[in-house]
């Protein structure tokens, strides 16, 4: 059997273990299970709220769950080890059985929710979460959630800190599913820190080599030699020289860039000026072919009513 199908069967038996539990220590504070293969057998370890009901009177009771463990699961020679919970009001399955059985006997949903959480902030936790899923109220199904301190949601911390357990409460309308998130007052939250008071810090000394500072101490300042006739005859003779003044670069090629700049500037206008000229011209051509045809059609109605009169004088 490939290793992914194996996986897939050993969780499909946990759930199936786990489901065998709550139907028979439901009663007993059913509040989880785990479950480890050894050479030995199989060590399943039981969390109850009272022990003595999972073990029974002289272990009657232990016996016949072990027996059936056999039978129903093909486990080899399982052990079952139960333990007591110490605060069952941490124990997110005992709660959510608790809140679950409180809906069936009648309560209201928001008196059960707040009356449940507020238990469970009292023993201590960090945060809480009641989620109500179902026909709560009427026909239509909706969700109630009630929210107390710090929940995480997401990531590691959500798998490995956060305690969650789920019941499930038969109405007359439907059922009605209850998850309940705890997180236990000694979870240690990736984002937590500590400042200690008064805590010894040792003190920061800074090294300095053996001899270091006084041998700069001791070193003698460097005295400028006083100059020679020879040097200040020489310095007066560069002084009186007049040397030419050289502009930094910088200005030079600012210059040249706005030399530039003016020539692009005349080219545009002078383009500009010439493109407006051609325009004008061409105005000036269409309006005198214009004109010219408007007076020859003048011209030819003209001729054409003087033909007429003359016409009508033959005529009469």
């Amino acid at each position: 059997m490939a290793d992914e199908h194996q996986f897939i069967e050993d969780g499909i038996q946990r759930s199936q273990i786990d489901e065998f539990f709550a139907d028979e220590l439901g009663r007993a504070g059913y509040g989880g299970m785990d479950v480890a293969k050894t050479p030995m057998g199989t060590q399943i370890v039981l969390k109850a709220e009272k022990p003595g009901m999972v073990i029974g009177k002289g272990g009657k009771n232990i016996r016949k769950v072990t027996r059936e463990l056999e039978e129903r699961f093909d486990l080899d020679d399982p052990q079952i080890d139960v333990q007591e919970v110490d605060e069952p009001d941490l124990n997110a399955r005992i709660v959510a059985d608790r809140l679950a059985n409180a809906l069936e006997r009648g309560w209201y949903f928001r008196k059960a929710g707040h009356t449940t959480i507020d238990r469970i902030m009292e023993a201590g936790a960090l945060g809480a979460e009641i989620v109500l899923s179902g026909k709560v109220t009427g026909a239509r199904s909706r969700v109630e959630k009630f929210n107390r301190g710090y929940i995480k949601h997401n990531g590691e911390p959500a798998e490995a800190i956060v305690d969650e357990g789920q019941g499930v409460a038969v109405m007359k309308l439907g059922t009605i599913g209850v998850t309940v998130k705890i997180i236990p007052p000694e979870a240690e939250l990736p984002d937590d820190f500590e400042v200690e008071e008064g805590a010894e810090v040792e003190a920061v000394e800074q090294q300095i080599e053996e001899g270091g500072v006084e041998e700069l101490l001791e070193e003698p300042e460097e005295v400028p030699e006083a100059p020679t006739e020879e040097a200040e005859a020489e310095t007066e003779e560069f002084e009186d020289v007049e040397t030419p003044s050289a502009e930094p670069e910088e200005v030079v090629e600012e210059e040249v860039i706005e030399e530039l700049e003016s020539e692009v500037e005349a080219e545009e206008e002078t383009e500009e000026s010439e493109a407006e000229a051609e325009a004008e011209a061409e105005a000036e051509a269409e309006l005198d072919e214009d004109v010219e045809a408007e007076a020859a059609e003048l011209v030819e109605e003209m001729e054409e009513e003087t033909d007429e009169d003359e016409d009508e004088t033959e005529e009469e």
